[in-house]
């Protein structure tokens, strides 16, 4: 599994929902009724959850969004598991918001229901890491939702894009705000007015993905090997650096240098700094507590 190293770039509402338990077993697909994610814990600690809609190219609508939520919940409030991965298929990871859901709101509905707002409010206030693996298209709420998550591994077959003013709006799911924060106003402009798309290989080049994979095969591999690294850490320090990272993006840098030492300073009240300060003096493997 290798990744692609730097280079310069040549070129309505809904009835009552009924949710499922989460049944967990290593190794296996979790035996749930979802009908739009699998699930599954294909390593000790760590989720896989995978969007599950083949035949609308894994289309986002307020259905899968309530499984989604709930599974994330599930799992940030489940202490055997430490990290998660959420992707698609190898041809789409989420090909956008699936219009027949949409076209014939009114602005009363849409603005009076808040819609679309659930599909953000449960992702971006977990705890535990999110990671996504992106193969195939992630456009339009597709490519909002990767960019909600913690860490963001794509592969070169991904096609990305906020292609909404083609459809008479604009991005709904922050896709104006968090993608001008990874790659600035001017190159953010450009993309959502002409709602033109950009390749994996160009969302690793411009920092919107941490790592590119030649393979979806090696992408989905390579996140799974991450979140299963992060589980090897211990969960107050992996839950404190979460948060004081999040905050650059709220803070000013006085301000974020400030809410990070008073987190570090926090953290010398655990047990588990003591045991991984401990460990690395002695040149042991640290074991957490999570204390």
């Amino acid at each position: 599994m290798k990744s692609i190293r730097a280079v310069r770039v040549i070129p309505s509402k809904f009835t009552s929902y009924n949710l499922p338990r989460l049944w967990r077993s290593y190794s296996t697909a979790i035996e749930s009724p979802y009908e739009h994610i699998k699930v599954s814990t294909p390593k000790p600690g760590v989720g896989l959850i995978t969007l599950n809609r083949p035949k609308a190219l894994n289309a986002l609508f307020t259905p899968l969004f309530i499984e989604l939520n709930d599974c994330l919940r599930k799992f940030d409030a489940d202490d055997s598991i430490g990290a998660t991965v959420l992707t698609g298929s190898q041809k789409a990871f989420a090909a956008g918001a699936d219009i027949k859901e949409m076209k014939d709101k009114s602005f009363a509905d849409a603005y009076g229901h808040d819609f679309i707002e659930l599909w953000s409010s449960t992702i971006t206030s977990l705890k535990k890491p999110l990671i996504s693996a992106v193969n195939g298209y992630a456009l339009g709420g597709g490519c909002e939702l990767a960019l909600m998550t913690d860490i963001i591994y794509t592969s070169t077959n991904a096609t990305f894009g906020q292609p909404e003013t083609k459809l008479g709006v604009i991005p709904g799911a922050g896709g104006s705000q968090r993608l001008t924060r990874a790659i600035g106003k001017s190159r953010a402009m450009d993309l959502i007015l002409t709602g033109e798309n950009f390749s994996g290989k160009q969302a690793y080049e411009w920092g919107v993905a941490a790592k590119c994979f030649e393979t979806p095969e090696e992408c989905v591999e390579g996140a799974l090997a991450t979140a299963e690294k992060i589980v090897g850490m211990g969960r107050l320090a992996v839950k404190a650096a979460k948060e004081v990272v999040n905050k650059s993006q709220d803070l000013g840098i006085r301000d974020g240098v400030e809410y990070e030492r008073r987190i570090f300073h926090g953290l010398f009240g655990s047990r588990d700094q003591k045991i991984g300060m401990t460990a690395f003096a002695e040149k042991k493997k640290a074991e957490w507590s999570n204390e």
